[in-house]
């Protein structure tokens, strides 16, 4: 099975309600799709969004990526040859993750297909069934507590609430949520890198010693800020994941290596796909420290992928993959079972993807 051709499409999904977090808001998920070719008339699917607020991936730079640099230096090669398919990809081009992770899910695609096997089962084959939380976004506290309720009429138990904009603001919204949803309901909270490291300490500390019981505390700070993220997870009570401090295995070691945070989240878009995060999975093993799948805002391709990669590993025990049931419609066929909170796979050889309408 030889790669032939790559080819590069565009879906536009709208999504139910916009998207808002400390960073930006979106009302559709507008993401670049790859297709890769082979002399057997397989197709391996992948994606990736233009997240350029944090992985500095534009739908300009992931194109030009891909059409510059991975496309000539992996066609021809053969996807039984996986490593050294694996190293020409990662190392044509630096940075520039999100294409690349648009590329590693369309080969690790094949390389089920080429095996006629479900990706998660070559991968580990843990479980087959997960349940993912649910976002909920920056509003008016109002509305925050009726988007919550309305997320627990769903099914969901654990829900992410995205703070960071205002810490005042911020307490008052989490005191209302959680008097709204009661405390049968995780609460998860994301602050997008939108504190300072003394003023996350003071909030944390507030939400703590009110009773709010917060799972974790996800990203408070800058991503480029370790120390502080470490002097945060140092000095309050409530557990610190790290998410977009973790880009590559190296970024996952330094941080293990200080103790800077108590769990690891693994994008792969941060990531630059399935390969890289398998090391992170494999160094936070080590360590002992548990780890998070989420998703930038992606449709049902590269969710699938990070659903594979969920189903495989033990090691990841925190699931934050609601992409796909954050959009209005669904263009692509196969892939991942979405039944709201619950999550789970076919027996179908790769991703199980079998078309996209565009």
């Amino acid at each position: 099975m030889k790669i032939t051709d790559i080819k590069i499409k565009h879906i536009s999904v709208p999504l139910r309600t916009p998207f808002k977090t400390a960073l930006r808001t979106v009302n559709s998920v507008e993401d670049t799709i790859v297709e890769v070719y082979t002399d057997t008339g397989n197709i391996g699917f992948g994606e990736a969004p233009p997240t350029g607020v944090i992985t500095g991936d534009t739908t300009g730079a992931i194109i030009g990526a891909i059409e510059d640099h991975i496309k000539k230096s992996i066609i021809g090669m053969s996807i039984d040859n996986f490593e050294e398919l694996m190293l020409k990809l990662n190392n044509c081009i630096v940075k520039n993750t999100s294409a690349k992770a648009a590329v590693d899910i369309a080969l690790y695609d094949l390389y089920g297909q080429l095996y006629n096997a479900p990706l998660y089962k070559l991968l580990g084959g843990y479980r087959k069934e997960i349940i993912t939380d649910i976002t909920i976004s920056v509003n008016d506290l109002e509305e925050m507590a009726k988007d919550s309720l309305d997320a627990i009429k769903r099914g969901y138990t654990t829900l992410k609430i995205k703070v960071g904009k205002d810490s005042a603001k911020d307490m008052e919204r989490m005191k209302a949520i959680r008097k709204a949803v009661g405390y049968d309901v995780k609460l998860r909270i994301d602050a997008n890198q939108g504190w300072k490291p003394k003023e996350a300490v003071r909030i944390l500390d507030k939400m703590y010693n009110e009773g709010l019981q917060i799972e974790f505390a996800e990203q408070p700070v800058a991503a480029h800020d370790i120390d502080g993220l470490k002097f945060v997870t140092d000095n309050v009570s409530i557990p610190v994941l790290a998410d977009e401090s973790v880009f590559s295995p190296m970024d996952a070691l330094n941080i293990l290596q200080k103790r800077a945070a108590d769990l690891i989240n693994i994008k792969l878009m941060k990531t630059g796909g399935i390969y890289n995060a398998l090391k992170i999975c494999s160094l936070a093993e080590m360590y002992g420290v548990e780890c998070m799948i989420g998703c930038m805002l992606e449709a049902k391709v590269s969710v699938t992928a990070a659903v594979h990669l969920a189903c495989a590993k033990s090691i990841i025990t925190k699931i934050d993959l609601d992409g796909p049931v954050l959009c209005s419609e669904d263009p692509i066929t196969g892939g991942a079972v979405f039944n709201e909170y619950k999550i789970s796979l076919t027996e179908d050889s790769g991703l199980g993807i079998k078309s996209i309408t565009y």
